[in-house]
């Protein structure tokens, strides 16, 4: 008596009708429904929330300009030059 012998499915669905009635049975189906649908809300609001705290970092730290960039440079250098 296998797992894909009909008789061994058939017994098995008896006994968890018995042990758990139609009633719970048919609520189990939009229970499970509900939690999928609540777990991919929640993946879907972490996105979200990845892609602001992305372009929030973006707006607070833009990228420097040639000029900002190679005058910083010169102060590096600057600096470097008065520790030695």
């Amino acid at each position: 008596m296998g797992l894909d012998s009909f008789w061994h499915w058939a017994i098995l669905l008896v006994v968890v009708l018995v042990v758990f009635g139609t009633g719970k049975l048919s609520k189990i189906g939009p229970d499970i429904g509900n939690a999928v649908r609540g777990f991919k809300k929640a993946m879907q609001s972490d996105d979200e929330d990845i892609k602001r705290k992305e372009q929030k970092q973006l707006k607070a730290d833009p990228p420097l300009s040639a000029s900002a960039s190679s005058a910083n440079g010169t102060q590096h250098k600057h600096d470097s030059y008065e520790s030695t």
